[in-house]
């Protein structure tokens, strides 16, 4: 059992963020406060990304704090590209991040304590970030007939880029830019695609201002402070239509079906009689918050989802969540880094009442 002040859980853009608003209010990493990373090398999940998303394809990345990114070809893959970058972020704010660590549980602990249970061992903490993002946990919708399918199934987290659907019949299903993305790929090589979705996709049409930002951020806020499960950034913002994206909807490539009702074993069908064949079909459903490993705390309401004010749970005071909800965004990320701080230091000032 080691004793600490904070425990940061995950090295992406909101780890790395708190590590760094940590390391400003003069707390020392190893010290005071340590950084956990299941990942086997810097980069957060954009380590996992396919290599056909460029760095220019990525919407919105936002400069860690302290430390800006310049000078990338937008040419290069993402994931080479951030990866470089938060390789460079850790080193100089020595962040001295600890990987690959599994943390499989988080509880109640000692003296007011929480206890972080860890591959490397135990740590009994003041305070906790929790800034596991959601790509750990992608979201698989179950439909009948889905263990029947005699072709390939896979999920946009494992998504390996356009050439691999050469000649194959491709369905694609979700609304998001992860399923608009893959289709554009994919149209050039594959024999044909059909993209179904749950809801008629909204495409957005012109910049998105400041304030349809604030608005969008406020709508998903609202859900995580009551309780519910944070919604995908495009179900409160839309997709946004760039020169690609029409072109895409002229050539018929973006004309979107209904969701299907079942899958049998060689496409998918609808109740209306309406069947599709395909060899693939790929899920860019979307992901959940990787939260599990909080379970003990019983942090959850009864919406599903952790209710949090700020960063802080409602629940729990020394429980922060980066990167969650109104916060997950890299720009999000970063404000509520500091934000997440903030409070943490109020909270160790306290720390010898707590126990």
């Amino acid at each position: 059992m080691r004793d600490i002040d904070v425990v940061v859980i995950g090295a992406g853009q909101a780890g790395l963020s708190g590590a760094f608003h940590l390391r400003r209010a003069g707390l020392e990493p190893d010290r005071d406060f340590v950084v956990l990373d299941h990942a086997p090398r810097p980069g957060g999940a954009w380590q996992f990304r396919w290599p056909s998303l460029t760095y220019g394809k990525v919407h919105g990345m936002h400069a860690l704090p302290g430390m800006e990114l310049t000078g990338a070809d937008e040419r290069r893959p993402s994931s080479e590209v951030i990866m470089e970058y938060f390789t460079a972020y850790e080193e100089a704010f020595d962040l001295r991040v600890h990987r690959p660590v599994e943390v499989s549980a988080v509880r109640e602990g000692a003296g007011g304590r929480l206890l972080v249970e860890t591959s490397e061992g135990d740590y009994a903490a003041h305070a906790l970030i929790n800034a596991t993002g959601t790509w750990d946990r992608p979201f698989w919708p179950r439909y009948p007939g889905q263990e029947t399918f005699l072709g390939r199934q896979l999920h946009t987290a494992s998504y390996p880029g356009p050439e691999a659907f050469a000649g194959q019949r491709v369905v694609v299903v979700g609304g998001g830019a992860s399923g608009t993305q893959h289709l554009m790929e994919i149209a050039p090589y594959a024999a044909g695609t059909t993209w179904v979705t749950r809801r008629p996709p909204v495409f957005r049409e012109g910049p998105f201002g400041e304030d349809a930002g604030r608005a969008a951020v406020a709508m998903v806020e609202e859900r995580v402070r009551r309780g519910l499960p944070p919604q995908s950034v495009v179900s409160v913002t839309g997709l946004p239509v760039n020169d690609a994206v029409r072109r895409a909807r002229e050539q018929g490539v973006l004309d979107r079906l209904p969701m299907f009702d079942r899958i049998t074993p060689h496409g998918v069908a609808w109740d209306d009689g309406r069947t599709v064949e395909a060899d693939v079909i790929l899920w860019a459903t979307g992901f959940r918050a990787a939260i599990d490993h909080l379970a003990p705390l019983k942090l959850r309401e009864t919406g599903g989802g952790i209710r949090v004010e700020g960063t802080q749970a409602v629940r729990d005071e020394r429980i922060h969540l980066v990167g969650y909800g109104p916060s997950a965004s890299t720009i999000g990320a970063n404000r509520a880094g500091r934000a997440a701080v903030h409070d943490i230091r109020r909270l160790l000032e306290r720390a010898p009442s707590l126990a």
